[in-house]
């Protein structure tokens, strides 16, 4: 385990990805979560067996622009397969089948629904991976003692080490003030 030297004298793990508060219930992760936005902590993130409505704001998440992004891409996928049938029923071959308009756009609808669902589908799916960083097989998260409970039982606080105000010393002072079940140092 590598030690360095911060600016402030204190000694800092440069292997330590975090430090986890673990929690009994819901209500004590969410007074804990509010408590460390208003300390100023912004690398943070809550882990949950459910869940928790409200936990996003209280850790001072900003909301996702997935929805935007999925909505004008829905929007240029039914415009890309409109354009597709009528540029082959008006431009590439055209054929006049019993009088009716090249384009006879009450035909396209069907087409143009399930491209813009396919681009909007795919879009999230994508998006969602990537904004997520998965496939993610390994996390230093993990290394948390008990954390295989957090699928059951128990909620997790993390402050990450590479958040500007995290000092090790005042940051587990600051957890132990939140009256967790247990305060653990995680490394990478």
């Amino acid at each position: 385990m590598s030690e360095t030297i911060a600016p402030e004298g204190v000694a800092q793990n440069a292997d330590l990805y975090a430090l986890v508060a673990e929690f009994d219930d819901a209500e004590s992760l969410m007074a804990a979560a509010e408590a460390t936005r208003d300390a100023g902590y912004t690398k943070t993130d809550a882990y949950t067996p459910y869940p928790v409505e409200g936990l996003d704001e209280a850790l001072g998440m900003r909301p996702s622009r997935l929805g935007w992004l999925v909505l004008i891409m829905g929007t240029l996928g039914g415009l890309g397969g409109f354009f597709m049938q009528w540029y082959a029923n008006n431009i590439y071959y055209p054929l006049n089948i019993g009088g009716k308009p090249l384009n006879s756009w009450p035909n396209f609808i069907v087409i143009t629904f399930e491209s813009a669902v396919l681009i909007a589908a795919f879009t999230a799916g994508l998006f969602m991976l990537a904004r997520n960083g998965l496939p993610r097989p390994y996390h230093s998260i993990f290394n948390t003692p008990n954390f295989e409970n957090v699928t059951r039982d128990k909620f997790f606080l993390a402050i990450e080490h590479r958040d500007e105000q995290f000092d090790l010393v005042e940051t587990r002072a600051f957890l132990d003030l939140l009256s967790p079940t247990q305060v653990s140092e995680v490394e990478r």
